[in-house]
């Protein structure tokens, strides 16, 4: 799933039910810190991002759970497909995202894995999770647009 959009960005993923099951309040772009291999897979566009989050160690932040496939050409110092990476933020970011991920309800939540002048950057967002009935207004706004669409194709 590599695609080049105008603006240079050349995307690697992108976490589709991020939207779906989290209001997003603020977006933010993070550097992510990789291995020589990972880097190599995610040029590949061997990356997901679909379950993974970030939180808060020792001042810093960290993506969990994203998984990078290993690169079949390391051998033996390949690296470990689903660990920590550090992200990349100024201080005076960390410490506003942190701050806002201790009010309740708050995560922190990557929506998309980008390539921006050669390096790898992360978009995460300030997120709350849907209720249920949140998730169905969604499906039945989007279905709604999916027939309005067809309805102007049948009449023009």
């Amino acid at each position: 799933m590599k695609n080049k959009t105008r603006s240079g960005l050349k995307i690697i993923c992108l976490n589709r039910k991020a939207s779906f099951n989290y209001f997003f309040e603020d977006i933010y772009e993070a550097g992510i810190m990789l291995k020589g291999s990972e880097i190599k897979s995610v040029r590949n566009g061997e990356v997901s991002i679909a379950d993974s989050y970030a939180i808060e160690k020792n001042g810093e932040l960290y993506l969990i759970n994203s998984h990078i496939s290993s690169y079949k050409e390391a051998s033996m110092l390949n690296h470990n497909t689903v660990e920590e990476r550090k992200l990349l933020l100024n201080k005076k970011e960390i410490n506003k995202l942190i701050g806002k991920m201790q009010r309740e309800g708050f995560t922190l939540i990557p929506t998309k894995m980008y390539f921006k002048k050669g390096k790898a950057k992360i978009e995460i967002a300030v997120a709350k999770g849907k209720k249920q009935y949140d998730k169905r207004q969604t499906i039945k706004r989007r279905d709604w647009n999916r027939d309005k669409a067809r309805y102007f194709r049948k009449s023009s």
